[in-house]
């Protein structure tokens, strides 16, 4: 799939043109926002994801520990999701609540028209994926975003984890559609790097 560099730099302008992509998991466009940690992943997919009106499903939704392998998570998700939407089944999950400690109520996961993945290794490759987008920021911008949002006694997993989420990317990354600066995510409007 050729790069999105002419892509208006809008997430309503971003929604259009997965509209028109050929489904990639049944009758599903799945979109892959993948990234490092901290990049803007979460946010850019939160607003790409509000202006196609379709779910998301994030790495998070799944019990990943900083001392996990980052792509852990995609076994269940394969199983929980995407295996039934090739089928041309809706999919269930039961998001993991991190504060709980525990996962919630199942949710269906619509057989169409798209869905947004989120999270380290939703574009590696193998998965049926129509758009692969990667959202990356500086290491100091990301490392800060992490350490507010958890809180500063996660530095040194967030450490460990940057090292293996850097060899995922460097062996099981697709290839991508579009780069995204995560350092530009405040707003609707993103800046494409490619």
């Amino acid at each position: 799939m050729p790069v999105m560099a002419a892509v208006t730099p809008t997430h309503p302008a971003l929604a259009a043109r997965v509209r028109r992509l050929p489904p990639s998991c049944g009758p599903v466009r799945v979109v892959a926002v993948d990234g490092p940690s901290g990049a803007g992943k979460s946010t850019f997919a939160r607003r790409l994801a509000a202006a196609l009106g379709a779910p998301l499903v994030a790495a998070d939704d799944f019990p990943v520990p900083w001392d996990a392998d980052p792509l852990v998570w995609l076994a269940p998700l394969r199983r929980a999701v995407l295996d039934p939407l090739a089928a041309g089944r809706p999919g269930a999950l039961a998001r993991y609540d991190w504060r709980a400690g525990r996962r919630g109520a199942p949710e269906e996961v619509p057989a169409g028209p798209a869905l947004v993945l989120e999270g380290v290794g939703a574009a590696a490759r193998g998965l049926p994926v129509a758009l692969r987008i990667f959202v990356d920021a500086p290491r100091p911008l990301r490392r800060a975003r992490v350490l507010a949002r958890d809180g500063a006694a996660f530095g040194s997993a967030w450490d460990a984890w940057s090292v293996r989420e850097a060899r995922y990317f460097a062996d099981g990354l697709g290839p991508v559609d579009m780069r995204v600066d995560g350092a530009s995510v405040a707003d609707d409007e993103f800046r494409v790097l490619d």
